[in-house]
């Protein structure tokens, strides 16, 4: 299974290309909505949120709520297009209206200059546009399918936020992870830890005051998926590695951990690994999970725990000091949105993005041109594993 995303932040749509999922799977355009709006809530968000109402239409792969096994395309589109058609049309324009709305000034942070080095644009909205985090509601639109075939063979995926401007939300134990989720969407800054959610919104109001940015942690937890989906025999399979880079491709995220993460460094061995227990309801256990659920490259059966770490938001109110591309002049960079915070939402895109790989795996793993054989091959296999 893989996908393909097409547009602009400004442009007219966002367009995913879903390749290689099975024929006759349930696959309501609902499915996908909830996610896309989910994306869009979170304390500290800009304007542009109550612009967009980010809807899919299903224009090929689907029919009469089942999916055909052929590529499934999905567009968003973009409402505030009417207002940036001359800037962002495919028709060529005159050349003082380009030279007036030329972008020169890169933001520090953000893929504005090595982009232009990179692709010889001298007008760097040609590269901030496809750069932008807009782009992650098409991954979110293609994890939304990918966490409809996983629900619908038992395993969910839940993704919040574990701390924003050095404020730590504690762990709140013993939680189901549909309460996990009930918490999380009533949370304006998607976070289990009340105390922690009045703190974390003043740390925000604070910094959009003073026209600054905060970044997080933040953190997916999957329960349902099986001991050995993944592999220890290449490196390219290895499930975690997959997702570890699936979650730095996230704009903005600059690190990954699985369950205790770094910590481990500072422990001995004793108190790292997860000791193995065996009961007949169960089969083969981990009486601890502070690998995360994974071990080798390789689901253990406990839940998947996994952690990313998001930079602050590189466009600032208060700009920092930048270089005119054209001039060579010292300016302030240039200002393309208020976000003070994004964390909230790119737990959502973590989620799904999380999501599409543990998807992708399975896939890989089973047969996978018919739904109704997947799911029968794949209750087989959690009964084998089980009774091994």
């Amino acid at each position: 299974m893989r996908y393909l995303t097409a547009g602009e932040s400004h442009g007219k749509q966002l367009t995913t290309i879903l390749e290689g999922l099975p024929a006759r799977m349930p696959l309501l355009k609902d499915d996908i909505n909830e996610s896309l709006l989910r994306r869009q809530k979170g304390y500290g968000r800009g304007k542009r949120m109550q612009i967009e109402k980010d809807l899919v239409e299903i224009t090929s792969g689907v029919r009469h709520g089942y999916t055909l096994g052929s590529p499934i395309s999905l567009v968003i589109h973009n409402d505030d297009y009417k207002h940036w058609t001359d800037i962002m049309g495919e028709d060529p324009i005159d050349e003082d209206t380009f030279i007036r709305r030329i972008v020169t000034r890169p933001r520090p942070g953000h893929a504005d200059l090595n982009g232009a080095l990179k692709y010889g644009h001298r007008d760097m909205r040609n590269v901030l546009e496809r750069s932008s985090a807009r782009e992650t509601a098409a991954r979110v639109a293609a994890g939304a399918v990918a966490k409809t075939l996983l629900r619908h063979l038992g395993i969910e995926v839940c993704g919040y936020v574990k701390e924003i401007g050095g404020i730590v939300a504690e762990d709140v134990p013993n939680l189901t992870i549909q309460e996990k989720m009930s918490l999380t969407e009533d949370s304006p800054v998607r976070t289990l830890d009340k105390k922690a959610e009045q703190q974390i919104m003043a740390k925000i109001d604070e910094a959009k005051k003073n026209g600054d940015s905060l970044g997080g942690v933040t953190e997916v937890y999957v329960e349902g998926m099986p001991p050995g989906i993944g592999s220890y025999v290449h490196y390219d399979r290895k499930l975690d590695s997959r997702i570890a880079g699936a979650v730095v491709s996230i704009n903005a995220y600059k690190g990954v951990e699985f369950g205790m993460g770094f910590e481990a460094a500072r422990k001995n061995g004793s108190q790292v690994h997860d000791e193995i227990g065996w009961n007949e309801e169960q089969g083969f256990y981990r009486k601890s999970n502070r690998l995360g659920g994974f071990e080798g490259g390789m689901t253990t059966g406990m839940p998947i725990v996994v952690k990313g770490v998001m930079k602050p938001i590189p466009t600032l109110m208060k700009p920092l000091q930048s270089v005119d591309i054209e001039t060579k002049e010292t300016f302030q960079a240039s200002v393309e949105r208020s976000d003070a915070c994004a964390v909230p939402a790119a737990a959502v895109v973590m989620e799904h993005v999380v999501a599409f790989e543990l998807a992708k795996a399975i896939l890989e793993q089973f047969p996978n041109d018919q739904f109704p054989k997947l799911k029968q091959q794949f209750e087989q296999y959690r009964e084998d594993v089980r009774s091994f």
